[in-house]
């Protein structure tokens, strides 16, 4: 279970919102790809750090493709967009009809999931940064092929500050199949208070 338990009106206005990012994130793939690109929101709650792993355990046990881009502003923290290897090989044939090289993961599904990456962490948390009135500034992105404990236990190193994680499941959804991976949006307890404070006041302005 979360260890932060979202109220409804939290998850709700969460979901609306990451629906707003996703949209625009499908928009863009779209017009990239020549493709007709859907992506959903099937669910988002917040887990310490400590319990991540189990929470994501069909992922923890292999490496994953992770592309992260991490956010400063404020709002701070780091995004990752997380597909188990043969989510993230499928996810790169479906968008360019190239099929993936029979390695780990060849250059060119590397450069198309960073793109996708990058495409889809800009548009949640800019829709964050521009619905909420929370300016944020962005990273360059860069791709692993690690497991998700050691990425983790890196972001960790760096930043002992990071606390919780905003998880959200992501459902690719193009030519009649759906690949599905994890967003996981890793924030300090301030992060995260002021993030959680900024979704109860715009959902309120929306009533």
């Amino acid at each position: 279970m979360p260890f932060v338990q979202l109220s409804e009106v939290q998850r709700d206005a969460l979901v609306e919102l990451l629906n707003i990012g996703f949209g625009r994130a499908a928009a863009a793939l779209s017009t990239l790809t020549q493709k007709r690109v859907l992506l959903d929101v099937p669910d988002v709650a917040v887990y310490p750090m400590h319990e991540l792993t189990g929470h994501l355990d069909a992922l923890a046990r292999d490496d994953v493709a992770s592309v992260h881009q991490a956010f400063t502003g404020a709002v701070a923290g780091d995004a990752l967009l997380v597909l188990e290897p043969m989510a993230a090989s499928r996810l790169k044939e479906l968008l360019t009809d190239e099929p993936a090289l029979p390695l780990k993961l060849d250059a060119s599904s590397r450069e198309v999931l960073t793109e996708t990456g990058n495409i889809l962490l800009n548009a949640c948390m800019g829709s964050f940064g521009n619905l909420l009135e929370l300016p944020i500034t962005f990273a360059v992105p860069t791709i692993n092929v690690t497991s998700l404990h050691l990425v983790l236990d890196r972001l960790i190193a760096v930043d002992s500050e990071l606390r919780y994680a905003l998880v959200v499941s992501a459902a690719f959804r193009l030519q009649d199949a759906e690949v599905v991976g994890s967003l996981v949006i890793i924030l300090s307890v301030p992060s995260l208070t002021r993030l959680l404070e900024a979704v109860e006041e715009w959902e309120r302005a929306q009533a």
